[in-house]
């Protein structure tokens, strides 16, 4: 089993700085009296920063635990991604600051089955009419056991066989339409994960990435390798974002992408 712990390491190595996410910290922080867990201290500082930003009216980014999720105000509200297990109450203070309650969340749709993704959504759901929507690939890929853990010894793998998910998540396919923002297109790009989708608001040229895309030394680049399921398959899944009509990107780690965003799309495609 030398390669499973191996594996093992690397993922504990991984999760140090995973679990932080975007809240970039200078010094060492410890906790303080009250904080008996990793998930307390890392809510103090998120609340300490700038938590959300509005990067376009109705779309507020919002800073979770381990990654930005997306929070779309209209009568209804919908979130994208839900952070790590923790994040519930970081977004129950975003949401008093702007009049709104967890009860007003109609939807949460996970772009992908990491657990900085879903690990937030039981706790947001919960005691709520919340309906959450996941990729059925992603959904089958969360009943993963040890014996294929062993048979396909990944990060990937690894990390799909301790993430606990939605037991009642509702599929989402490639094309379906969801009614947000006039309308939110579903694209299926797999590869990161089985199931991992990307979200496409044509009336704003707007695209919701989750970790499909990430910025690299300010270059736009393929999904992280280490923790993607199929890296070909993953880089091969751009061609499908590059026939959409983009202007701005939004990512579950870094700021959205706005300079020639369909331009830079085709050039990653091409470079596929």
């Amino acid at each position: 089993m030398p390669q499973i712990a191996e594996i093992a390491n690397q993922y504990a190595e991984s999760w140090k700085i995973w679990s932080v996410g975007s809240v970039r910290v200078g010094r060492p922080t410890y906790p303080t009296a009250g904080e008996t867990a990793i998930s307390d201290v890392l809510i103090r500082l998120v609340s300490e920063r700038e938590q959300a930003v509005e990067i376009w009216p109705r779309i507020h980014a919002v800073r979770l635990l381990g990654s930005t999720a997306y929070l779309i105000v209209e009568d209804e509200l919908t979130l994208i991604d839900a952070g790590l297990a923790g994040s519930g109450r970081v977004l129950r203070r975003y949401l008093e600051r702007i009049g709104r309650s967890q009860a007003d969340i109609a939807r949460i749709i996970c772009t992908h089955s990491h657990p900085d993704h879903i690990g937030g959504v039981r706790e947001i759901a919960f005691g709520h009419e919340t309906e959450v929507l996941m990729h059925p690939a992603d959904s089958a890929r969360l009943r993963i056991r040890w014996r294929d853990v062993i048979a396909r010894p990944t990060p990937s793998t690894f990390v799909a066989l301790i993430t606990r998910g939605p037991e009642d998540a509702h599929p989402v396919l490639d094309g379906e339409i969801i009614p947000v923002l006039g309308g939110l297109q579903v694209v299926h790009t797999p590869g990161h994960t089985p199931g991992s989708i990307c979200l496409y608001a044509p009336s704003l040229k707007l695209l919701f990435v989750g970790d499909v895309l990430q910025v690299l030394r300010g270059r736009l680049a393929f999904a992280s390798q280490f923790f993607s399921d199929d890296m070909a398959l993953a880089k091969r899944s751009i061609a499908k974002l590059a026939e959409l009509d983009v202007d701005v990107i939004a990512f579950a780690h870094y700021t959205p992408w706005r300079d020639r965003a369909r331009e830079a799309l085709r050039e990653l495609a091409a470079a596929s």
